[in-house]
């Protein structure tokens, strides 16, 4: 049977050292949270960013409007986070309401403070190779490798997905630290061909356990990014109700390693999150 990557492990033991980390900064490090809308997945999500802010003693100011705000009052809270040296964070809570452009709001964040890396600016520098701030759910999966030891240098890698959040990153990140990566989407010929060569196979992708054993060598480690929400009455292979992009009782008797869902990669994405606001809030401090 596979090793289990458990992100809450990993979690864990990381968390002491941010812990350290805020406690030598003058002030506490500080995440804006922009909410538009009222989307119920959306709040248990910020719950939980805001429950690992009070764990390592950093603060969240939840600026929220509703689905039918204007856009120039979004844009001026945006515009006074970015100037205000008490903030060291701002994202932009996922999904937004129909009638607001993400990209342009995104945007319109400093990149110094763009904790999510997702600005142009910051995308920019990961492809270069120069990262400046990393898209939390990809910092994870780095951070989730390391963690257990798994080797990334002169490996074979597949990343499943090529979204600017997810798999653009991890590729770019898998490719910096000496993986052989390709890249799988809708459009590749023959993704079992490709995926069944790799050492490290991550799946962001969002399409219910469609990794199963035809996809992957023995062997191998599985990184499953996905999580996707089953119609009622419908079960994951492992009997639950939400399942990852991967098979997880169809691979992991293959595997070396695989990492499950929930419990894998989503606690590595919060704690990533606040990595990023800690760096900042560490860089402003040094100014």
């Amino acid at each position: 049977m596979a090793d289990i990557l458990d992100g809450k492990i990993a979690r864990d033991s990381y968390t002491k050292g941010l812990i350290e980390r805020s406690k030598r900064l003058f002030a506490r490090p500080t995440l804006a949270l922009i909410q538009i809308g009222d989307n119920k997945e959306s709040a248990i999500y910020i719950e939980q960013k805001k429950r690992f802010a009070r764990t390592i003693d950093a603060r969240v100011e939840h600026i929220q409007f509703k689905s039918e705000a204007k856009i120039s009052d979004v844009e001026m809270a945006i515009r006074s986070l970015n100037a205000r040296a008490d903030i060291h964070g701002i994202i932009i809570q996922l999904p937004l309401p129909a009638g607001f452009d993400k990209h342009s709001l995104i945007e319109m964040i400093d990149p110094a403070k763009d904790v999510d890396g997702l600005t142009d600016a910051n995308q920019r520098l990961l492809e270069a190779g120069t990262p400046n701030l990393v898209p939390a759910t990809a910092k994870g999966v780095m951070s989730l490798l390391d963690f257990y030891g798994i080797e990334i240098k002169g490996k074979k890698a597949v990343v499943f997905g090529r979204s600017r959040l997810v798999g653009g990153p991890i590729a770019s990140l898998l490719s910096a630290r000496g993986a052989s990566v390709s890249v799988c989407n809708s459009q590749t010929a023959d993704p079992r061909a490709v995926s069944t060569q790799a050492d490290i196979v991550v799946a962001a992708i969002g399409k219910p356990e469609l990794i199963d054993a035809s996809y992957v060598k023995a062997g191998s480690v599985i990184i499953d990014v996905g999580i996707s929400t089953l119609p009622e009455g419908r079960k994951s292979s492992t009997g639950k109700a939400i399942a990852g992009d991967v098979n997880f009782a169809a691979v992991s008797p293959l595997v070396k390693a695989i990492s499950p869902v929930p419990g894998g990669v989503g606690p590595m994405t919060v704690l990533s999150l606040f990595d990023n606001l800690i760096v900042s809030a560490e860089r402003s401090a040094a100014k």
